[in-house]
């Protein structure tokens, strides 16, 4: 670079949020090691020994008039990210004296010490670098990057799942001190396309196959979207004779409980629950006396009250005589209205695809079991990583299963905060593809998981829970939960909807460097939030090993001689 009193660059306008310089000598204003461009990095500084760190975000040309002859002036625009002050980098660009003396290109080495010294060593996780000088690292806060909500958006084959890993691996393997066996990071990945196994192959894999998730933890959201029909005109009546009839089934199967309701998480009989269906839809009744019935046997039984002749109902079926005009009357429910809502929930059961949920096994299962094998705490291993591969999942029963998950770390770090009053296995859940279970929807089928997600987006951190929350089309993602969002990780937008929601969300208004997110690489992403020193462009550094998400290679493959084993010999995997 020439020497700085050979510079000819002025300021010539200050804005809030821009700053424009008028440079005669372009060649003589850049530095030696490297060419000016849109995202280099500027330094503006006062009599006070202050200076304004901006970044270009645009060039143009001016011809101005000056004794006759025309002159060309280089006019640059440049956004001001903070200022430097005794080696110290604060945001925000308040503190530079008007007017400027000076401005210069800012060298690698400002930038590098800019970054460097933002955060205490034993802070800073690193997992990118300027996307323009690879070699000057980026870190970023450790505890207010994964302390807060975290967004990575991108279009498809933009890099958001090597990103994802990159952090998740970098989380993991970060250590204070000398020390053998796993750090303290506990990480959910809600994976739906079942990617990131081969990235952390000492994870504690979860598919639809190994997960246990029993019926009888699910709460009332999670029942209603399990076995309520949307639309249907008795959802109302159902809905309350459904939780009536389970808190009655829970209590005739915990007679020891002291405190019995609809959400407790204790184990009951789904049998019960079937049978006592079963025998509303049919039952008669004496027309003198609700609380008498009768067999075709002939055997009458009458019971003492409700309590008592439900318990007989989930007991066993009965084979009620017939009506008979003003003898044997029709029982409330057995009218027909709840006949669809008895096939639904026997369907549900017998569906071998449930079996995660109503199963042995899951009929069996404890709830500390069921909490082991979510939380990686394994009674003969551990692990960092949970992945609950969602790609085995019925899509029907999706959003259950995300909430059911969600909902049961929520309450293992809430009771956790409360028994102990303090926070000791403080947890990040990501949710990959997360628009396809936690939409800016009204439908009926996303209420549980989007309910279990926003209570999490909003009071999840109090309790040492955290979201990240990675998705191609976020646009379509609920913006209660985008909202509370605190750091951002925005890769390659195509789409103008998904372009205008980020843009509008960003904590910080970034002006035109939100308009270069259509032309970023793969790889490189705008990093922005309270994590960083300064929002800036970066490239995340691949990571090792990568999740099998890489792009297929058709044309290499389709070159290659004919295959024939690429028809299976058996189809007994799609009848599981």
């Amino acid at each position: 670079m020439s020497g700085e009193d050979e510079i000819n660059a002025e300021v010539v306008s200050v804005f809030p949020n821009k700053v424009r310089i008028a440079v005669d000598n372009l060649s003589s204003f850049q530095l030696a090691e490297q060419s000016l461009r849109v995202g280099s990095f500027l330094k503006i500084s006062d009599n006070d020994d202050v200076s304004l760190i901006c970044i270009i975000e645009n060039f143009s040309i001016e011809m101005r008039e000056k004794a006759g002859d025309a002159k060309r002036v280089y006019m640059i625009e440049a956004y001001p990210l903070g200022t430097l002050s005794a080696g110290v980098f604060r945001r925000g660009g308040d503190e530079l004296a008007i007017p400027p003396k000076k401005v210069v290109p800012a060298t690698r080495s400002e930038i590098a010490a800019i970054y460097a010294n933002a955060f205490e060593e034993d802070q800073r996780c690193c997992f990118s670098s300027l996307t323009r000088q690879r070699d000057v690292k980026v870190p970023v806060h450790g505890d207010r990057f994964f302390n807060k909500h975290i967004a990575v958006v991108e279009a498809t084959g933009s890099g958001k799942s090597s990103s994802v890993a990159t952090i998740l691996q970098e989380a993991t393997s970060a250590k204070a001190g000398e020390y053998s066996g796993l750090n303290n990071s506990h990480i959910v990945i809600f994976d739906i396309h079942g990617e990131y196994k081969s990235a952390f192959p000492g994870a504690n894999l979860l598919s639809a196959d190994d997960i246990v998730l029993p019926y009888w933890l699910l709460n009332d959201g999670e029942m209603d979207d399990m076995f309520l029909e949307s639309g249907d005109s008795n959802n109302y009546n159902q809905e309350a004779l459904l939780r009536s009839i389970i808190t009655h089934c829970k209590e005739l199967a915990n007679p020891g409980a002291t405190k019995v309701n609809f959400d407790s998480p204790l184990r009951y009989d789904i049998g019960h629950l079937q049978n006592c269906f079963a025998n509303l839809s049919r039952e008669t009744k004496d027309a003198n006396d609700p609380l008498t019935i009768e067999t075709k046997a002939g055997v009458i039984t009458t019971f003492a009250d409700d309590r008592e002749r439900l318990t007989a109902y989930a007991t066993d079926r009965v084979d009620f005589a017939a009506k008979k005009t003003g003898k044997i009357n029709s029982g409330p429910y057995a009218d027909g209205t709840i006949d669809k809502f008895v096939r639904r929930i026997a369907a549900k059961i017998s569906n071998s695809r449930l079996n995660f949920m109503f199963g042995e096994k899951a009929a069996a299962s404890s709830l500390e079991d069921v909490l082991r094998q979510i939380t990686g705490y394994d009674k003969t291993s551990s692990a960092n990583v949970t992945i609950i591969d969602l790609s085995g999942i019925p899509f029907e029963v999706l959003s259950i299963t995300v909430s059911l998950v969600t909902r049961l770390l929520f309450d293992f770090a809430y009771h956790a905060r409360r028994e102990t009053g303090t926070c000791a296995v403080p947890f990040l859940l990501v949710y990959e593809e997360a628009h396809k279970y936690a939409p800016r929807s009204d439908l009926s089928r996303f209420k549980a998981s989007l309910n279990s997600i926003e209570r999490i987006a909003k009071e999840g951190r109090k309790y040492g829970v955290s979201l990240m929350i990675s998705s191609q089309r976020p646009s379509e993602i609920s913006e209660t939960i985008f909202s509370q969002c605190s750091n951002f990780l925005a890769m390659r937008l195509t789409n103008p909807d998904d372009q205008a929601y980020v843009k509008r969300l960003l904590p910080d208004t970034l002006g035109n460097l939100t308009a270069g997110l259509p032309a970023l690489e793969q790889g490189e992403a705008l990093l922005i939030g309270d994590a960083v020193a300064m929002p800036c462009v970066v490239y995340v550094k691949p990571c090792s090993p990568q999740p099998s998400s890489n792009d297929i290679r058709y044309y290499e493959i389709w070159k290659n001689p004919w295959y024939a084993g690429g028809f299976p010999g058996s189809f007994d995997q799609w009848l599981k």
